[in-house]
């Protein structure tokens, strides 16, 4: 399985946390993400790579926190 793989779980998960208000812009590139068990840092470097500080996205690479902020980051975008 890809490391870009998005499984649904995690993506309906992400659309739960943008939708319920819990993706929050710090700065440029760093936003809060209050997930289901604690708030997590999520980093939008200036190459576009992303990380999470979640056990989940150190193991798989990906997390429903970094699902959310991409949603987040591009619907700030096309406004």
């Amino acid at each position: 399985m890809s490391r870009n793989f998005i499984h649904v779980k995690v993506m309906d998960k992400a659309i739960r946390l943008v939708r319920d208000g819990r993706v929050e812009l710090l700065d440029q590139g760093n936003y809060n993400v209050i997930g289901d068990h604690g708030t997590y840092n999520v980093v939008i470097n200036m190459k576009g790579q992303i990380a999470c500080t979640c056990p989940g996205y150190g193991a798989k690479g990906n997390c429903s926190h970094t699902t959310a902020v991409d949603m987040f980051s591009r619907r700030k975008r096309r406004r």
